[in-house]
C-alpha cells in the first residue's frame, strides 16, 4: 500500500493498473514498503480506470515465467530483522483484480482488520515476554540482602507490569473472539469493527514503555545483546506503526462511529455489561457520551478519547472475570487516578502478591 508520496494517504498512490484483453491487469509503479518480499503473492493497491483498486500480484505469471516485480533494496530497519521489508518496482507486472474495481481500500481493509489483530497479539505477546524476563531475573538476583523480587519497590514495578500485560491480553482475546464471530453475530461484528482499532491503538502504544520498564528491571544486563531484551526493545515500536499508525487508528474509530451507528451501540452495550461492578468504572461510563458531544474538537482530542475507551474496554473485560481484586485495582489505578505516569506507582494496598504470583507461577510452569 505504501508509496513515497502517499504514506497513510492511500488516495495519493500513483501506481497504475492497465486492463488487458484477457481481463488481467498490468501493474506499473513503485512501492516504498513491500512487506515480506519472499512471499508467493502480494495484495497491491493501484489506480485503475475506475479508481484505486486491489490486485493480487503473484511471483510468477500464469505461463510460469517470473513476474515483473523488481526488488530494488531491502530496508535497514530498527528491528524486525527476521522479516524482510523492501522497496519494489512493478515493471508491467501481471495482476488480477480482487473485489470491485475502484473499491480497493474497502477490499484491502478486510485483510487489514485481521492484521491489526495480529499487531495486538504480537504486542501483547511482547509485553508478556518482557514481564517473564523481568520476573525470572528478579527471582534469582540478590541485592541489599534479599532477592530483588522481594524488595518492596521492585514488587510495585513488577505487579504494575503484570497488571498492564494482563489487561492487554484480555482485550486482545476479546477482539479475537469478536472477529471469529463476524459472520454469525451482528453485535460481535459491530464490536470488532470499532474495538480492533481501539485495541490496536492502545496496546501497541503501551508496549514500548512496558518493555523499557521490564528491561530496567534487569539493570545493565537488560541493555546487553547477549539476552533477549534489546531485541524486544527494538521490536516493540513496530506494531504501533504497522497497519496504520496511532493517528490512523483514532481516525478510523471516529469514522466508524460517524458512518456505522451500530458500532457505537455495540461498544456501549459491551461496556454496559460491567456497569455496577466498580465505582470508578461507573463514573467513567457516565462521562463517556460527553466525549463525543464536542464535535468540532473531537478529532483534535481523539487520542485522549480512544485511550479512555481502551481503558474502559479493558476494565470491562477484567470486571467480567473471576479476578475481582485485579479488576478492582485496574479500575482504581487506570480509571480512578490512583496511579502515576510511570510503572511502579500502585497504591500500597494493591493486590501486589496476587499479581506477581500469577506471573511467577506461569513463568515457573513454562520453564
Amino acid at each position: 500500500m505504501t508509496e513515497k508520496q502517499g504514506g497513510s494517504d492511500l488516495r495519493r498512490n500513483s501506481t497504475k493498473a492497465v486492463k488487458q484483453n484477457d481481463d488481467s491487469y498490468q501493474i506499473i509503479g513503485h512501492k516504498w514498503f513491500y512487506s515480506a518480499p519472499m512471499s508467493d503473492a502480494h495484495l497491491v493497491l493501484a489506480q485503475s480506470e475506475n479508481g484505486l483498486s486491489c490486485f493480487l500480484v503473484p511471483r510468477f505469471r500464469p505461463d510460469g515465467t517470473l513476474n515483473a516485480v523488481r526488488i530494488q533494496r531491502l530496508k535497514d530497519k530498527l528491528g524486525d530483522w527476521s522479516n524482510a521489508s523492501s522497496e519494489v518496482e512493478f515493471a508491467g507486472a501481471f495482476g488480477e483484480l480482487v473485489g470491485v474495481e475502484g473499491r480497493g481500500v474497502a477490499t484491502i481493509i478486510e485483510m487489514v482488520a485481521l492484521t491489526r489483530l495480529d499487531c495486538m497479539i504480537g504486542s501483547a505477546a511482547q509485553m508478556r515476554q518482557a514481564v517473564v524476563q523481568a520476573i525470572h531475573h528478579t527471582s534469582g538476583r540478590e541485592a541489599f540482602g534479599d532477592l530483588l523480587i522481594n524488595q518492596p519497590l521492585m514488587r510495585n514495578v513488577l505487579a504494575d507490569l503484570v497488571l498492564e500485560s494482563d489487561a492487554a491480553l484480555a482485550l486482545t482475546m476479546r477482539v479475537a473472539r469478536a472477529i471469529s464471530l463476524l459472520e454469525t453475530d451482528s453485535h460481535e461484528a459491530a464490536l470488532a469493527r470499532i474495538a480492533t482499532a481501539i485495541g490496536k491503538y492502545w496496546i501497541c502504544k503501551r508496549t514500548p514503555v512496558l518493555v523499557n520498564e521490564a528491561q530496567e528491571c534487569l539493570g545493565g544486563i537488560g541493555y546487553v545483546e547477549e539476552n533477549i531484551m534489546p531485541r524486544l526493545y527494538r521490536q516493540a515500536p513496530l506494531n504501533s506503526i504497522w497497519e496504520g499508525s496511532g493517528n490512523i487508528q483514532c481516525l478510523d474509530v471516529l469514522r466508524a462511529l460517524n458512518k456505522e451507528p451500530a458500532t457505537r451501540e455495540a461498544l456501549f452495550t459491551e461496556l454496559q455489561s460491567a456497569a455496577g461492578k466498580d465505582r470508578y468504572f461507573d463514573k467513567e461510563f457516565g462521562q463517556l457520551a460527553s466525549y463525543f458531544e464536542e464535535v468540532e474538537t473531537l478529532e483534535f482530542r481523539s487520542r485522549y478519547v480512544i485511550e479512555r475507551l481502551a481503558l474502559m474496554l479493558q476494565a470491562c473485560i477484567l470486571l467480567n472475570t473471576e479476578n475481582k481484586d485485579i479488576a478492582a485495582e485496574f479500575c482504581r489505578s487506570r480509571l480512578g487516578g490512583a496511579h502515576g505516569l510511570a510503572f511502579g506507582t500502585l497504591s500500597p494496598d494493591a493486590p501486589i502478591d496476587q499479581l506477581i504470583e500469577r506471573a511467577a507461577g506461569a513463568t515457573r510452569s513454562a520453564a
